[in-house]
């Protein structure tokens, strides 16, 4: 998970100085000097290290620090809100075009860093929060298969590619934006060719495809990964071509962050996407708030919300609750649930965003990702007949379930009982025990247990 190391180190002198009640000024600078070390053992880099400690320390040793009833608190209030301003403060959307022309966005940077994928992902992306209809361009010549990729995710994706094979990425680019004009696509993104390295050739390539399409958006895609290299993949990029902007990707797989936290402020070009997984729809806006939020602990509720709501159905929605008011909650809809579920994506991800849960906790026992998968094959074993009315499950059916889902008659034995559980609650939510539900709080939390086996 992105910032693990740095969060687990941060929350951990914030611990020290709420144990201390009231401060003083060495109290503050000694708590500086471990967020110093963090953030450099995070890869961040030395000179936005520097800088950053210097702002923080400046105003945290201030009379209304050090004289607040809450010394503590107002110090990771700054801490936070100087990890906003180091991140871009907003979050920043794409540049679109003013004229009647398609947008062009013209997808740049070193191989490797996932530029092809997480280009379709984000013209997906666009396709789906601002209703445009993309166009992806295969000028990538050069890397086998690279052109196939592209058709391979576009067909995935429900999102047209145009490609022309081998030929000049230059002519390629200009016939791209020519096609889109003429079949009603009003973005354009440019899956341009990566080297292993920056080297000259690379560079007279990209500065003559923009000579030749103007685009509006150059978006840098870069390894989260990679750390300090991304950031000076990021300054080469930019010193050379002048991008526009910054898709960070596999943010999920670098537990320290350093990339995000370095890009912003070495280049002063905003971070606007942040590829989060290797799922066709793991990518996201990049929120600088949120991200120092959840570097700090707090959560990230928003996002949360977010993805919710993209993972639900509104029309099965309303269908499930009127199902749970009529009691037709059948295991064809418990399963459905999970999948949603699943769309959210992990659920230590998740956990990581509600605020007051320790996410690395619940990695273990509490959170068991195989569970699902588990509850999944056993649902998914059943006949139509079967996951409709589950009452005439009786030992020999059990027994073939469980044999075809791979696991013992007492999960599924389990698995039915959290199902009854389910439509019990189900029942008293809508019905006349809603009041009396509510008097008790659900006490979700204190012993009663989550449902899919938390």
């Amino acid at each position: 998970m992105a910032f693990e190391s740095l969060s687990d180190r941060l929350n951990n002198v914030f611990k020290d100085l709420r144990g201390k009640g009231r401060l003083s000024e060495a109290d503050v600078k000694s708590a500086m000097r471990e967020v110093r070390m963090a953030l450099l053992e995070a890869d961040v880099n030395f000179k936005v290290v520097k800088d950053f400690v210097k702002r923080v320390n400046e105003r945290a040793v201030g009379a209304e620090v050090l004289e607040s009833l809450s010394p503590a608190q107002m110090v990771i209030k700054i801490v936070n809100e100087e990890l906003c301003a180091l991140m871009g403060s907003e979050s920043q959307r794409l540049n679109m075009a003013t004229s009647g022309r398609p947008t062009v966005v013209m997808l740049v940077g070193l191989q490797g860093a996932g530029k092809t994928t997480n280009g379709a992902k984000l013209a997906a992306l666009v396709r789906k929060s601002q209703n445009k209809r993309p166009l992806l361009a295969a000028c990538d010549v050069y890397r086998p298969a690279a052109i196939q990729q592209l058709k391979t995710v576009g067909k995935q994706l429900d999102i047209p590619v145009f490609e022309e094979g081998p030929g000049n990425p230059v002519v390629i680019a200009e016939h791209a934006l020519d096609w889109a004009k003429r079949h009603g696509n009003d973005i354009v993104f440019l899956d341009t060719a990566g080297r292993l390295h920056i080297d000259e050739t690379l560079m007279e390539e990209l500065l003559n495809i923009k000579a030749a399409v103007q685009p509006d958006e150059i978006l840098l895609v870069v390894d989260a990964m990679t750390g300090q290299d991304a950031v000076n993949a990021a300054t080469a990029f930019d010193e050379k071509l002048g991008i526009t902007g910054v898709m960070l990707t596999k943010l999920d797989g670098d537990a320290r962050g350093g990339a995000a936290l370095s890009v912003r402020a070495v280049t002063g070009k905003p971070i606007k996407f942040a590829g989060t997984g290797e799922k066709l729809d793991a990518i996201e806006v990049f929120h600088p708030d949120r991200m120092a939020s959840r570097i700090l602990g707090m959560g990230d509720v928003l996002t949360l919300i977010e993805r919710a709501e993209a993972a639900v159905d509104e029309k099965k929605a309303a269908e499930l609750a009127e199902k749970l008011k009529k009691n037709r909650f059948t295991l064809s809809d418990y399963l459905e649930q999970m999948d949603s579920m699943a769309n959210m994506g992990s659920l230590e991800d998740i956990a990581g965003m509600i605020p007051g849960l320790d996410a690395k906790a619940l990695s273990g026992a509490q959170i068991d990702e195989k569970a699902l998968a588990r509850q999944k094959a056993i649902i998914q074993s059943m006949t139509l007949r079967e996951r409709e009315n589950p009452d005439i499950l009786n030992s020999s059916r059990k027994r073939r379930i469980a044999a075809g889902a791979g696991v013992g008659v007492v999960d599924v034995n389990r698995l039915l009982k959290q199902y009854d559980l389910m439509r019990t609650m189900a029942r008293q939510m809508t019905g006349k025990g809603a009041k009396k539900l509510r008097r008790m709080g659900l006490n979700m939390g204190r012993g009663g247990g989550l449902p899919f086996g938390f």
